[in-house]
């Protein structure tokens, strides 16, 4: 019998997976913290005997390569892929015995070239077919993995490529096979939006549309679909090709006002970790704020310059170490210093900042007083084109550092699709002196308090 535990990482929108056949355990694509993983092994009293990566990873630094030496275990990815350390090569159609379990290579390109996706069956079990297969960044629950983060070169090719696979994994799999796919959870590496938690084989026959749609069609979709994705994963690949070294997560030195001040000055990052209302609230004047709460590490990766210092403002020692944990999966290894407790505690003689939070009732308030106030769409270009607010400048959460110089003038209102990252851009303009108010809204709210909104055929409807 097989069983496999998903470890999750919802800030990166990953799953990593443990699979058991009750004595020994193989593992597919760690994160960086594989500490978690190791404490599942033990929980489940298994050894972990083998370690597969899908891919080379572009959204994370992989916790495989540590993980493997930590416990032993074969490391196992593609034969091809370029990397400077030693390994276990695997090819398609090799299968592996970890125990019971018999592991079948599957070679699935679509997302990389060299990608693979691992069938696993019960080989206690004579003639058994695969139960459950790990797909990566290949076949996701209504989704694929994105072609393009190799580059445009690589594109088209990658996603004829990623639609063959997804029909191949279809085809040599009983429907019954359960999926367990890495990416799709909120990740950036999944091509569209993928649909639950939980899928088998025959499921995503029936509503995948890589597995409904014709070749050219899906492609000319899905190419047609893809959006930004963080500048930090230019890094990944690098580092995960490399061979990453081990984490560190001792708490760095604790900064008082006058070091957080010195750093703010010198153009560091101090990034306040509180929600968006308690940062709206009061703050120390020059911070940033990215609020646990929500995609934390995926937009303080993109955002920050990389290689910038940053330093932690926690309420807690707890919040800290959580974005200290957060921050190493993608290679930002030591905090510079942290501090926590309250933003009067962090300020010193500078006086804190404050700005308004507001809905989009508020807003429509100012237009029905005849004001035509500046209004800042922060979401997503495809976001955008499904309706926006009339008059409304729209600069994507993760340009709005490069076009500054757009932005209009203060005070501005600014909103996104529910208010996590309109509280960042808000903080990141409030930095800079520029006046705000940030929209902690859902989008869904503007029409029917009146504003008006322009809809995606071009045509402005007021309510």
């Amino acid at each position: 019998m097989i069983t496999v535990l998903t470890v999750e990482t919802p800030g990166l929108g990953d799953r990593s997976y443990l699979a058991h056949d009750g004595e020994v355990a193989l593992v597919v694509d760690p994160q960086r913290d594989h500490d978690r993983i190791r404490a599942a092994a033990d929980e489940a009293g298994v050894r972990i005997t083998h370690v597969f990566e899908s891919h080379i990873h572009n959204d994370y630094v992989t916790g495989g390569f540590r993980l493997a030496r930590a416990t032993g275990a074969q490391y196992l990815l593609n034969a091809d892929d370029p990397v400077s350390f030693e390994r276990v090569g695997v090819r398609d159609g090799q299968v592996v015995e970890v125990g019971t379990m018999h592991v079948r290579v599957l070679h699935t390109p679509g997302h990389t070239h060299t990608h693979l996706s691992f069938a696993v069956s019960d080989g206690s079990v004579p003639g058994a077919e695969p139960t459950v297969v790990f797909t990566g960044g290949s076949l996701l629950y209504g989704s694929t993995g994105r072609p393009d983060l190799l580059g445009p070169d690589h594109t088209d090719t990658l996603a004829h490529a990623q639609w063959h696979s997804a029909r191949r994994l279809a085809a040599e799999l009983p429907d019954t096979t359960e999926i367990f796919p890495t990416h799709g959870f909120g990740s950036f590496c999944s091509a569209t939006q993928a649909t639950g938690t939980a899928s088998t084989i025959g499921a995503e026959k029936a509503a995948n549309p890589a597995l409904t749609r014709e070749q050219d069609e899906w492609v000319r979709e899905l190419l047609a679909g893809l959006d930004a994705f963080p500048a930090y994963y230019a890094h990944m690949g690098p580092a995960n090709s490399a061979g990453p070294d081990e984490i560190d997560l001792s708490t760095p030195a604790e900064a008082d006002p006058a070091e957080l001040r010195r750093r703010i000055d010198a153009g560091e990052w101090v990034v306040d970790l509180r929600t968006g209302t308690a940062f709206a609230a009061g703050h120390v004047a020059g911070t940033v704020n990215i609020g646990l709460g929500g995609q934390f590490v995926t937009y303080l990766g993109w955002l920050m310059p990389w290689g910038t210092p940053v330093t932690l403002l926690g309420e807690s020692p707890a919040d800290v170490a959580e974005a200290q944990r957060e921050l190493v999966r993608i290679g930002v290894d030591r905090p510079a210093a942290v501090a926590t407790g309250k933003p009067e505690d962090w300020t010193g003689p500078t006086p804190l900042r404050s700005f308004r939070q507001a809905t989009f009732a508020d807003l429509a308030a100012e237009y029905d007083r005849g004001a035509r106030p500046s209004v800042l769409d922060v979401r997503r270009n495809p976001e955008r084109a499904g309706g926006f607010v009339e008059g409304s400048v729209g600069i994507p959460i993760h340009e709005v550092l490069d076009r500054i110089d757009e932005v209009p003038a203060g005070p501005v209102w600014v909103h996104c699709a529910g208010g996590y990252r309109a509280a960042v851009v808000a903080g990141l303009l409030d930095a800079r002196g520029i006046e705000v108010v940030a929209i902690d809204d859902a989008f869904g709210n503007a029409e029917p308090a009146g504003l008006p909104i322009v809809a995606p055929a071009g045509t402005t409807v007021t309510t």
